[in-house]
């Protein structure tokens, strides 16, 4: 078995196989230092932890993990907060930021006797409708190289060589929503003790905590603006002004240590089979980050596809293999759907004109009855946490 990519997809699958006697290599183009340093995602819904726990992989997070419940929103009438692990399914999240969980999935790895190449990266993936496709490679010393396997998993991204590499046919279904967030992480402790949302006429900004010592925070901008475009003072003067500090409290400010532009797309592939190709995480489909899913989808499917190859290896049983597309899928749309939900309730167009007050309004309607329908909230909790 070949995987492609050291994330959280291609390292939950490749300790699952290796666990189960299964070989596998994982190959990632970049070097150990960047995959244990890339902070992304942090918000572990709880079906993650618990596959996380059923396959040994959940030590380090219940260690250092932070369990996390309750959201504010604040608009122009005023706050409320939701405490959604009481509501819907009574589920919450575990707070754990994702390099620490991708360097708690490696060691283990490793640990396990999995073999895992840095700096190796996938060109293309060839003959997937075989029984012996192959990857070329580019290894770290810069010559070609090729790797042969029964099964290929793509958990290399939107942009690697599994989606390059797909058949023509391959439907793909994508969507701009026209906003635009500039991604901050501070060196600062959290201000408050919830994930934050603020709605404003100035745009979104966000507030979600990673550690004791460390923020997210997302604002809105123009499309196009740079990552640097704005000043440490100008950042923290705008999400102060959007997140009513003067009204609720005064933010805690810090020294802002990565910076990043994220245009809101969703994007989705069908079929996630190719013959003996899987796609897997980011290139199975890609979500905006409003609601928190690809991470948590990513290690959904990893641990399908992980139970539907041991099926097919071990017991000749392709009937999980046959089956991943369509399950994943179900799981991919649904989060979809919530994802698109989150984008119109937090964003509203600017301007006077009558289509934008219209949907301003509605907005501020949905709002409202977050604020006091419980059948609402029970909604909002289970889907907010629910993959």
């Amino acid at each position: 078995m070949v995987v492609l990519g050291a994330g959280p997809a291609g390292l939950v699958l490749g300790n699952i196989l290796v666990d189960r006697g299964i070989d596998c290599v994982v190959l990632e183009r970049a070097g150990r230092t960047q995959v244990q340093t890339r902070a992304r995602a942090g918000f572990l819904a709880a079906n993650t932890v618990r596959i996380l726990e059923q396959h040994g992989l959940a030590e380090g997070l219940r260690r250092r993990g932070q369990i996390h419940g309750t959201c504010e929103f604040r608009t122009e009438d005023g706050r409320f907060r939701l405490d959604y692990s009481g509501l819907g399914q009574r589920e919450q999240h575990t707070v754990y930021p994702q390099q620490e969980l991708v360097t708690d999935l490696l060691t283990r790895f490793l640990e396990r006797g999995g073999q895992l190449r840095f700096g190796t990266e996938a060109v293309a993936v060839r003959d997937a409708d075989s029984e012996r496709p192959e990857v070329a490679v580019c290894e770290a010393d810069g010559r070609p190289g090729l790797w042969r396997a029964r099964y290929v998993a793509g958990c290399d991204g939107r942009h690697g060589a599994a989606r390059r590499s797909l058949p023509a046919g391959t439907v793909r279904h994508h969507r701009d929503h026209g906003v635009t967030w500039l991604g901050l992480l501070a060196e600062a402790p959290p201000s408050l003790d919830a994930v934050g949302y603020a709605v404003h006429e100035h745009g979104f900004a966000g507030h979600m905590a990673r550690t004791s010592e460390v923020t997210r925070y997302y604002l809105q901008c123009e499309r196009g603006t740079p990552a640097d475009a704005w000043s440490e003072e100008r950042i923290w003067d705008e999400l102060e002004l959007r997140m009513r500090a003067r009204e609720y409290g005064p933010l805690r400010r810090g020294r802002v240590v990565q910076r990043s532009v994220v245009d809101l797309e969703s994007d989705v592939l069908e079929p996630l089979r190719h013959g003996a190709l899987f796609l897997v995480g980011d290139a199975a489909g890609l979500i905006s980050p409003s609601a928190a899913k690809g991470a948590n989808l990513a290690v959904l499917e990893a641990a399908v596809l992980a139970d539907a190859l041991t099926d097919d290896l071990t017991a000749k049983n392709p009937e999980g293999l046959d089956a991943y597309s369509a399950r994943c899928l179900t799981h991919i749309w649904r989060a979809q759907e919530f994802s698109h939900w989150m984008i119109g309730l937090l964003h509203g167009p600017s301007g006077a004109d009558g289509e934008s007050l219209f949907h301003n309004s509605l907005r501020r309607s949905r709002l409202s009855s977050l604020r006091t329908s419980r059948n609402h909230q029970d909604w909002f909790a289970e889907h907010y946490v629910g993959v």
